[in-house]
């Protein structure tokens, strides 16, 4: 493959699956001590990423699960946030200013922090209450991120007697190292030419809808828009037809992020819809890729990161076609702001 360290990328996956039992351990504790809600937290990219794992609470379980965005929170405020709550913090670096700052505002609410960091020596990663450290890089975080905010859901499920068959399911997770491997083999050929559609157009329009809509942002918002500097329109598959469909015509590219839930059907009526008005559709679904032992329940809760899996190696394709680092930048930690 494509500037890619097999090895590596399993031994940081395998990371992540290995905090599972600390994870657990540690969202016992705080359900045990009275913790009445959640919130998933974070600054820019690594608080997308935080999205299904809220999503899957708020649809599956009666423990309130709360999104914000850090900067905001930090000024407004809620009134949901106390010292009965449970935080998640990610941050790959642990130093991200926002999540730093809000830090010290948790800290005096009293509300219990978790940090999920790739460094420990850092402000987030020394000053979470409990903290869980995965060393991972800009092409390997997403899937690290989104396994361990998969697992504090899945714990916050499991101890609260709303997750049916749990050791299966926990079981079939511990596998996904491994056919995340096998996804990229698979994609390699596919995601180039992916990339090639990409390239050929400076304007993209982005949707997704369910468990996957938060990689179609993140992907527009964080690689395309920040690593390739190239403009995209990220829009949910429902709110395309409010708004966002009066942009199509046929040069304009649309490219469509499918997953395996109950939202399905949201971005089959774009996939319907946007052949007839444009020549430039894009589809990328889940369902496509092989994941041998994963059972169908399981596969909906693991789109979102074999989604991301795919899409690196689009990535890896995109910077060489364009001859584009996904490492530059001309204003994010280079200027003040």
């Amino acid at each position: 493959m494509l500037n890619f360290d097999e090895a590596r990328f399993v031994r940081i996956q395998s990371g992540a699956v290995a905090l599972r039992e600390r994870i657990e351990a540690v969202v016992a504790r705080c359900l045990a001590a009275g913790a009445q809600n959640i919130f998933f937290l974070g600054t820019g990219g690594a608080a997308i990423l935080m999205h299904p794992a809220a999503q899957l609470l708020q649809r599956r379980s009666a423990f309130p699960a709360f999104l914000g965005i850090t900067a905001e929170l930090q000024l407004t405020q809620s009134v949901h946030l106390t010292n009965k709550s449970i935080v998640v913090l990610p941050s790959l670096s642990g130093t991200t200013k926002e999540s730093v700052a809000l830090l010290a505002r948790i800290k005096e609410v009293g509300a219990t922090v978790i940090t999920l960091v790739g460094h420990e020596e850092t402000p987030l990663g020394k000053g979470g209450d409990h903290v869980f450290v995965n060393f991972a890089e800009d092409d390997t975080s997403c899937e690290s991120f989104y396994l361990q905010s998969l697992f504090i859901a899945l714990a916050v499920l499991k101890h609260r007697g709303e997750l049916a068959e749990s050791e299966r399911i926990l079981a079939e997770l511990e596998q996904l190292p491994r056919l995340l491997l096998e996804v990229k083999r698979s994609y390699e050929k596919e995601a180039a030419g992916f990339a090639q559609k990409l390239a050929a157009s400076d304007y993209h329009i982005i949707t997704g809808a369910g468990n996957v809509w938060p990689q179609a942002w993140y992907y527009g918002m964080c690689i395309l828009e920040e690593m390739q500097w190239i403009r995209t329109r990220p829009v949910h598959a429902s709110d395309f037809f409010h708004g966002t469909l009066e942009l199509v015509d046929k040069d304009v590219s649309v490219v469509l992020f499918k997953g395996e839930d109950s939202a399905r059907p949201l971005a089959d009526r774009v996939e319907k819809f946007a052949p007839t008005y444009t020549d430039k559709l894009t589809v990328l679904d889940t369902a496509d890729f092989e994941l041998p032992g994963i059972s169908p329940d399981v596969r909906t809760l693991v789109s979102p990161i074999v989604l991301a899996t795919a899409l690196e190696r689009v990535s890896a394709h995109l910077e060489v076609i364009r001859n584009h680092p996904l490492t530059t930048r001309r204003y994010y930690k280079r200027v003040a702001y």
